[in-house]
C-alpha cells in the first residue's frame, strides 16, 4: 500500500488541475475544508459529488470495557464523524 497523499502533496496536484499557482489552490482547499468542518459540527451534512458524503452522526451511552484491566463502564453518548462512499468512487476502484 503506497503512503497517502500530503497535504502539500494535494496543493500541488490541485494547483495543477486549476492551472492555477500554490498560493490559491491551496486558500481553496483551506476554504473547502473550513466550510465542511463548520456545516458537520453544526449538524449538517456535505455531500462532495463522486466522492461522498460527510455527517454528525450521536452515539448513545453504552457501556465499555478497558482492554488492559476489564473493568467496564458506562461511556457517555457522543458524536463521531462518518462519511458514506459514493457509488462512483467505489466503482472507479473496483474497475
Amino acid at each position: 500500500m503506497s503512503k497517502p497523499m500530503t497535504k502539500t502533496q494535494l496543493v500541488a496536484a490541485l494547483a495543477e488541475e486549476m492551472g492555477s499557482d500554490k498560493k490559491s489552490a491551496a486558500a481553496a482547499l483551506d476554504a473547502i475544508c473550513g466550510l465542511i468542518t463548520r456545516e458537520v459540527a453544526g449538524g449538517g451534512a456535505v455531500t462532495l459529488p463522486g466522492v461522498g458524503k460527510i455527517y454528525c452522526r450521536e452515539r448513545p451511552e453504552r457501556m465499555v470495557r478497558n482492554p488492559s484491566t476489564g473493568e467496564q463502564f458506562k461511556k457517555e453518548a457522543d458524536k463521531v464523524v462518518k462519511m458514506t462512499i459514493a457509488k462512483a468512487l467505489k466503482d472507479s476502484v473496483n474497475a
